[in-house]
């Protein structure tokens, strides 16, 4: 009977036994949950600051099994397509992209429901790649042709909140990027075609623009002298220096320039210390994985053209070999 009940649940739609190797800390080991409530567990205020919002989400473990469920036909048809056995169990490594933004105003006109913000944040994943370790290569079965498209675009949490109200995110969002961070140590079993596989993922937090890193980050709003999300560079140190920039900051760095600016261990002036962390004034709570967007694309493709205007003033292809003070008095023409 026991049997029965559990192949017929295992029929139903939505329900996917599953299992953490080891198992995940601080997540409950149930694998029948479905939305839950965005604030289960708060108390209502967050260090003296009111949580005054209403939110909904999935256990990030629980969408992922969700998502590769639905993803079984796309895994297996790899499996073929490459010529793998289709009883592999894996170890197969999934690729996550993060994605989280503001979705603007969403107020009800003539509503009557609770005063809440009428804003709202919307934290979601994608799937973007599955491999699979076969005869010491690595295989790639799965890969999304349209990772920007909302079709692949999982939504995991939304919360009615403005993105800049950093106490409330991290309320939210927190024990999400718990269980998130305690995934990354354990292999997910999942049955798929009928044979139970491990899945290992790592996961990318690239689908945020620069005002949400900023938040998530822990650093100054976009108005900062800080300019730059990826380097130190203040906005004087970017208008002298055209030419690329290299990537410098990280979490674990923004991290512990936060503590600096909470204990003050030097005992500094407000702009001495703010000098030191070089922008961070919030905890950082986030990882996003620190990439090249349009701001330093716009840097880099400028530093090209500037050199290729330089040259075209002095028509280098007329006189290859021209001095330095030539080159200087193109140079201060273009300038």
């Amino acid at each position: 009977l026991h049997a029965l009940r559990t192949a017929e649940k295992a029929l139903l739609p939505g329900y996917h036994p599953f299992e953490w190797l080891p198992p995940l800390k601080n997540v409950s080991s149930n694998t029948e949950v479905g939305i839950i409530n965005g604030l289960s567990g708060l108390v209502q205020s967050v260090d003296e600051y009111p949580v005054d919002t209403i939110s909904k989400r999935f256990r990030y473990d629980v969408a992922l099994v969700s998502t590769l469920k639905d993803m079984e036909e796309d895994i297996l048809e790899g499996l073929k397509a490459h010529e793998l056995d289709d009883y592999l169990s894996g170890p197969f490594t999934v690729v996550i992209k993060e994605s989280c933004d503001g979705m603007g105003d969403v107020s009800e006109k003539h509503g009557c429901g609770p005063v809440v913000p009428e804003k709202a944040v919307r934290f979601s994943f994608t799937i973007m790649t599955i491999g699979v370790h076969h005869n010491k290569d690595n295989v790639r079965i799965f890969e999304e042709s349209k990772p920007n498209s909302e079709l692949c675009c999982k939504p995991l949490c939304l919360m009615l909140a403005d993105e800049s109200d950093h106490e409330t995110l991290t309320a939210i969002l927190s024990p999400l990027i718990a269980e998130r961070e305690a995934m990354k140590g354990s292999e997910l079993m999942l049955e798929l075609g009928g044979i139970l596989r491990t899945f290992k993922f790592v996961f990318r937090g690239t689908g945020y623009d620069e005002k949400l890193v900023r938040e998530v980050e822990g650093l100054e709003a976009s108005g900062s002298v800080y300019i730059c999300t990826l380097c130190d560079s203040t906005r004087l140190e970017a208008s002298q220096n055209i030419v690329l920039h290299s990537i410098t900051r990280s979490h674990k760095e923004n991290l512990e320039r936060y503590e600096m600016w909470r204990s003050n261990r030097h005992h500094e002036s407000v702009d001495e210390l703010r000098d030191r962390v070089k922008g961070v004034s919030a905890k950082p709570f986030i990882e996003t994985l620190p990439s090249i967007d349009a701001l330093h694309c716009d840097i880099g493709n400028a530093a090209e053209f500037y050199k290729i205007f330089q040259l075209e003033i002095g028509e280098v292809f007329k006189n290859p070999n021209a001095s330095k003070e030539e080159r200087k008095r193109w140079q201060s023409t273009l300038d």
